[in-house]
């Protein structure tokens, strides 16, 4: 009886890979009836439920399961010769649930309507709008940054600590919601994960952790990279599984802020991602545009490239190209490099604004 029902659930893993399939050719129920409905009161009571702690259970918890899953494959190695078929069998009954748990959990907000649709933006724009906002947030980023430094060649320091950099994210969320109302991480779940410096090594700023709705923080960040990165963690929580949706609203949520960090944090972000999208545009105001901004803010950026330098190792490439993988995998056809969707919505966001 025991063999029969892990067969089954094992089996289970082709119904739902299709029934997955199935559900992505409808974006909009996914939108109505799991993004917005199931899934925000799975998530927000586990954030009532893991938020308060002090420490990451998701770290733990993939503590644990590494654990679990070395001593597992050192208990049975034997039995991949010998008894084939069962082993395969109880790895694919893990496969199965955990891809159950996974899409139930959040895995589905990969195939809701684009971000967009559901703002109500256009997704298109031209070079010569692009220009328009990397104009209009060169001039906000630089009358931010000159007010918080003593002068303009000064590269900006956040003197706020992370712990204190966490209290504050949400309070962009919250300004942010008045014109968009299902842009709403309450209550808070933040944490810096333990994993920081792997995840430095990896490349990787922060991830959420979709079994438990915690957004987690790499600690060895820099600072001024802190609130967006925790934002974009946000967006995924409440439900924006996509990488660049997930940038785009990180940033706004940054720029609405009342925190004066904040904003130069969100608005420099954004200008970043517009400027690598006119560059990859060859366009020939290129240089000019650049000459525009603030020393201090181009030391900003050169500080994140020497941060990241630091850290580039040989297995690096291999973690990024997984997740890129996965990320294309996940209906994200662009995978990790999508600067133009994200740059689209910033565009239309403020040429509607």
């Amino acid at each position: 009886m025991r063999s029969k029902v892990k067969t089954v659930i094992a089996l289970s893993i082709i119904p739902q890979v299709l029934l997955v399939k199935l559900a992505s050719f409808y974006p909009n129920f996914i939108e109505n009836y799991y993004s917005l409905g199931l899934y925000q009161f799975m998530s927000k009571l586990m954030r009532y439920v893991f938020g308060w702690l002090p420490f990451s259970v998701g770290d733990l918890l993939y503590t644990l399961a590494i654990i679990y899953a070395i001593r597992w494959v050192v208990i049975n190695r034997k039995r991949a010769i010998k008894d084939t078929l069962n082993w395969f069998q109880e790895i694919m009954v893990f496969v199965s649930l955990l891809y159950f748990a996974f899409h139930l959990f959040w895995g589905l907000n990969y195939y809701r309507l684009p971000l967009h649709e559901s703002l109500g933006l256009e997704a298109n724009y031209n070079t010569e709008e692009l220009m328009e906002v990397i104009e209009n947030l060169t001039q906000k980023s630089n009358e931010i940054h000159s007010s918080l430094s003593l002068n303009d060649t000064i590269r900006l320091t956040i003197p706020i600590s992370k712990k204190e950099l966490f209290k504050k994210s949400i309070n962009g969320y919250k300004n942010l919601s008045k014109t968009y109302p299902q842009l709403s991480p309450v209550p808070k779940s933040v944490k810096k994960s333990i994993y920081s410096l792997p995840l430095t090594y990896m490349g990787f700023g922060g991830y959420f952790n979709p079994f438990t709705n915690e957004a987690q923080i790499n600690g060895l960040n820099l600072l001024h990279k802190f609130p967006t990165t925790t934002n974009h963690e946000q967006a995924h929580q409440i439900g924006y599984a996509a990488e660049n949706e997930a940038n785009f609203i990180g940033s706004l949520a940054a720029m609405h802020n009342d925190d004066p960090y904040f904003q130069y944090a969100g608005f420099i972000f954004a200008l970043k991602h517009c400027l690598i999208e006119l560059q990859q545009r060859n366009v020939p105001e290129y240089r000019s545009v650049i000459e525009a901004i603030n020393i201090g803010i181009l030391k900003t950026y050169q500080e994140e490239m020497e941060f990241w330098e630091r850290y580039k190792n040989p297995v690096e490439p291999l973690f990024t190209g997984t997740w890129n993988q996965f990320l294309k995998a996940n209906n994200q056809d662009k995978g990790i490099e999508s600067y133009s969707y994200v740059v689209a919505l910033l565009v239309n966001h403020f040429k509607v604004k």
